[in-house]
């Protein structure tokens, strides 16, 4: 059984872009699934749909427990349970990591409740979060005075601090040097494994998805062109998800999280017919 899934998704931006066409894939409970593809694939595009960030122009997008996301309670509750985490981390550098952490229980309370201070219950477990990732003593540090790997690791705690059942990575490493990259994808995939927690990540290290992936789908020109395990990843699967190039060095990514997060509204695609 699938925690969540979507069925003949396709999203074509305004000015005729089609980043993703009829894409069928259902992500199994506690598996660890990574993305691989060329930039501008669509994977990022498959991640935002996957959390209700980018609207379908045409399928669906169904939850295991709330059914189709055909609507703004619906996504408020997905979205609670779902957390991700980006390539550029997208954290307050002027906060502390401690705050920075608590804004992952946002989802938990009313606008008006953001306004108060957080109960001691939301404290000790962003604390505890930030334990996991290797951070406690760096808890009341300036977000901006850390490298980018112990960023990474706070954007991992900010996603634990949610409670999630999914975590949607989108290109967490790329920012990252080779060692570091290791060390933080290694970190949130046994995390997920401890916890239970699905997750669905995006890479361009073909090596690293190997190493770390259950499932493996690649996704070329908007479709899924293989779906299976690393074993199962021969050079002919790579040419058919790359092209002849076969480059899996990460590029700047027209479809990624190199640009600014956008609002819903500026990410709308075309309407359907």
């Amino acid at each position: 059984m699938s925690i969540i899934e979507v069925q003949s998704l396709s999203v074509r931006y305004r000015g005729g872009i089609t980043a993703l066409d009829r894409v069928n894939v259902a992500f199994e409970p506690g598996a660890f699934t990574v993305l691989l593809g060329p930039s501008g694939a669509g994977k990022s595009t498959l991640l935002r749909a996957l959390n209700g960030l980018v609207r379908p122009t045409k399928g669906k997008v169904i939850s295991a427990e709330l059914g189709v996301l055909n609507s703004r309670g619906k996504l408020r509750r997905h979205r609670r349970t779902t957390a991700m985490i980006f390539q550029q981390h997208q954290l307050i550098g002027r906060l502390t990591v401690l705050t920075n952490v608590l804004t992952g229980r946002l989802g938990y309370y009313q606008s008006w409740q953001t306004l108060v201070s957080r109960s001691r219950a939301d404290m000790q477990h962003a604390l505890e979060a930030i334990d996991r990732v290797g951070l406690l003593d760096y808890a009341m540090r300036r977000v901006d005075t850390l490298s980018g790997g112990q960023q990474q690791r706070v954007g991992i705690a900010r996603a634990l601090a949610q409670d999630p059942t999914l975590v949607l990575g989108d290109e967490p490493i790329a920012s990252l040097d080779p060692e570091t990259s290791v060390r933080v994808l290694k970190q949130l995939h046994d995390i997920c494994k401890e916890d239970g927690i699905t997750a669905v990540v995006s890479l361009h290290q073909v090596e690293l998805a190997r190493q770390f992936a259950d499932r493996l789908i690649g996704i070329s020109a908007g479709r899924v062109v293989f779906d299976g395990t690393a074993d199962l990843l021969s050079p002919a699967i790579i040419q058919r998800i790359y092209g002849e190039g076969g480059d899996t060095r990460p590029q700047p990514d027209a479809e990624g999280d190199a640009a600014p997060i956008l609002p819903v509204a500026a990410l709308e695609p075309e309407p359907e017919g």
